[in-house]
């Protein structure tokens, strides 16, 4: 085995298995940390196909962004929900016996195609640039291409969104404090 399957082999088992603990966990704090390992497997894949811009924007946008997002709100807003709640109902076993069927059908689909076996072809170019990958991301319409510049009220509207609801967040977190009259 090359050292770059080791590593592969590595970081797929670490992903899954944080993966898997995003789901389990009943502490909604360490899912949501264990959601940022599991997109850090990620980033370390597409740094292993040698897009090491993806693997720039995975770690910005998801795990700088998103994922931390998610933390803070968590952490603002635990107080709201109640400790009552029971995480796993009456059809948790169902729900495992479907899962652990779904999988093994995929298993079986996987081991009969051809494709699992071979090593992918090599990459006509070793690297591509960013300005190549920017050009290949913009629509085309007709002979033009639509410009960046299109993008930024979206973007703007998203970032507006995510303010909303952080800022939601630490309305529904503030103490209530109750006036004397």
């Amino acid at each position: 085995m090359t050292p770059l399957q080791v590593i592969f082999l590595i970081t797929a088992a670490v992903t899954l298995v944080a993966a898997l603990a995003v789901v389990t966990r009943q502490n909604l704090v360490h899912a949501a940390l264990f959601l940022v390992l599991s997109l850090f497997g990620v980033a370390v894949f597409f740094v292993l196909l040698e897009a090491e811009f993806l693997a720039v924007v995975q770690v910005i946008v998801y795990i700088g962004a998103i994922a931390i997002l998610m933390i803070f709100a968590v952490m603002l807003t635990r107080k709201v929900a109640s400790d009552d709640t029971v995480a796993a109902n009456r059809n948790a076993g169902w729900a495992g016996l479907i899962a652990a069927g779904l999988f093994f059908i995929l298993v079986i689909m996987l081991s009969a195609w051809s494709g699992f076996y071979t090593q992918a072809a090599e990459l006509s170019r070793p690297g591509v640039d960013t300005a190549d990958l920017g050009q290949a991301m913009l629509v085309e319409l007709g002979e033009h291409l639509v410009s960046p510049q299109a993008y930024v009220i979206p973007f703007e509207v998203a970032s507006v969104l995510l303010l909303a609801a952080l800022i939601g967040s630490l309305v529904i977190a503030w103490p209530r404090i109750k006036k004397e009259a």
